[in-house]
């Protein structure tokens, strides 16, 4: 098959394999075809089916998010940026699943197919998508376009409230073994999709809700088939003082107990340490525990963020060795705002500018997510990779002057200067517009499912409460 070619491309960011490590390079031509890179350097003499001027066009490896939650965050524009609870540590997250949980499969697809609009536009090509299972979800995530791992979520219990500040846990093994059976049918339905772009991973939902048998089994599971394995841990202080009740050591340090860390195992957050400033356990050695696991972090800072809460920090897991990947837990589904965030909060939580680089948080978003899910052939431009990159315009005012292409698209110019975005050699983006999904039509049932949501809030809120009650507008509405 002839080969797609970008032609002399002014700036492009390339894997160089001996130095393991992303460089610079300037004028090179990159082809691809049968869904992988098959040149990149200077004057390209193959075939060509389609050339594309890379003059004032910057391309760089698509991004990797290793952590997701599409099927309902969107719906939680204007209710959660602001909303939490004090005797929660701030966090709103049981209050929201309690109230706000989305009431049907449509508006499951309608938050899926917008998350997913948002992710390509920002030159997301690849995917962990940790969602109840639901019908239509392979089907859609098949017509996005995008390279797909998905995480059918199940566990042992619900979080429950009853108060404003005590976290009850709703026990159900029966339940979360029938879950866990649904997702490896569910996987195994996946990784036969004749697209060839979607696997999936094993995601019993939260180290405080599951067992310690369903845990370790699906442990098992994952590495029997060669799958990730990925769990929300050490997410919250109310978690973390849980586990502390139950066993008497940190999340961290029970899921090692338990037989849970390694290489295959992807960390949610991964957050509150017993190092961290709101915890200060008197142990200390959860750093170590996941440094010496092999495990990968998945890093989503804009949901701490809006609690005012940081990872401390950034820079030192990468110091300890642990692998950094990077997600969007939340709304919205920007992978270069994620960037940005961690790199701005790790200096702050550290004190220090040169806590972490660019390079870094780029690094996480490429490599270290393609280390976490074990796939060496994403997150690179190399021959030989899959043809999953981005075409930035550097002619976009936003990029301007493109000194360090990288810092101008990262702090400045952001996802408003992708041009297009190819995944497995297909192109799903074209000048800003998403080929595969209707965005707008999207946004309409979008809202139409958060109406149904906060219609229902009332009937699932532990006070009754109206979902204006719970999230108030930011402004008073007058006449």
């Amino acid at each position: 098959m002839a080969a797609t070619v970008v032609r002399q491309a002014d700036w492009a960011i390339v894997w160089n394999a001996q130095s393991r490590r992303h460089v610079y390079r300037r004028g090179v031509d990159i082809a691809f075809a049968d869904g992988s890179l098959s040149f990149i350097g200077k004057s390209y003499g193959g075939a060509a089916a389609r050339e594309i001027d890379g003059r004032r066009l910057f391309v760089l490896p698509g991004l990797i998010d290793i952590h997701s939650h599409p099927e309902h965050e969107p719906a939680y524009r204007g209710i959660r940026e602001e909303h939490g609870l004090a005797n929660m540590y701030m966090s709103g997250l049981y209050e929201r699943t309690q109230a706000f949980a989305s009431p049907d499969d449509e508006a499951r697809a309608a938050n899926a197919e917008f998350a997913y609009c948002e992710l390509l536009l920002s030159g997301v090509t690849a995917l962990v998508d940790i969602s109840p299972a639901w019908d239509g979800w392979i089907e859609l995530f098949a017509r996005s376009g995008l390279r797909g791992f998905l995480a059918p979520g199940y566990a042992s219990a619900r979080w429950r409230l009853d108060n404003d500040f005590e976290l009850k846990f709703a026990w159900d093994e029966a339940r979360g073994r029938a879950g866990f059976a649904a997702a490896l049918r569910l996987v195994e339905a996946a990784a036969k999709h004749p697209s060839g772009r979607l696997s999936g991973v094993l995601s019993p939902m939260q180290i405080d809700t599951c067992t310690a048998d369903l845990l370790r089994d699906s442990f098992e599971a994952a590495r029997e088939r060669k799958l990730p394995f990925t769990v929300h841990a050490a997410q919250s202080v109310n978690e973390v003082q849980e586990m502390i009740r139950r066993h008497g050591k940190t999340p961290i340090q029970w899921a090692r107990d338990i037989g849970i860390l390694g290489p295959e195992t992807i960390l949610g957050h991964a957050l509150f340490l017993d190092s961290h400033s709101w915890i200060r356990w008197w142990s200390r050695t959860d750093l170590r525990i996941l440094a010496e696991s092999g495990c990968s972090i998945a890093h989503c800072p804009t949901p701490f963020a809006r609690y005012g809460q940081v990872m401390e920090d950034f820079g030192a897991y990468l110091r300890a060795g642990i692998n950094m990947g990077l997600g969007t837990d939340t709304t919205p589904h920007n992978m270069i705002e994620e960037m940005r965030k961690a790199a701005v909060l790790a200096r702050i939580a550290a004190r220090d500018i040169h806590a972490v680089t660019t390079a870094d948080l780029f690094h996480a978003a490429t490599v270290g997510g393609a280390t976490a899910l074990g796939r060496a052939d994403l997150g690179r431009l190399a021959p030989g990779a899959k043809a999953d990159l981005v075409l930035v315009d550097l002619a976009s005012p936003g990029m301007a002057p493109a000194r360090d292409p990288l810092r101008s698209f990262v702090y400045h110019a952001a996802d408003r200067a992708v041009r297009h975005v190819f995944i497995d050699g297909q192109q799903v983006v074209e000048d800003g517009r998403v080929l595969t999904l209707d965005r707008e039509g999207a946004a309409e049932r979008l809202t139409r499912a958060q109406q149904r949501i906060m219609a229902t809030a009332p009937a699932r809120d532990y006070r009754r409460r109206s979902a204006d009650e719970i999230a108030p507008l930011s402004l008073p509405l007058e006449g």
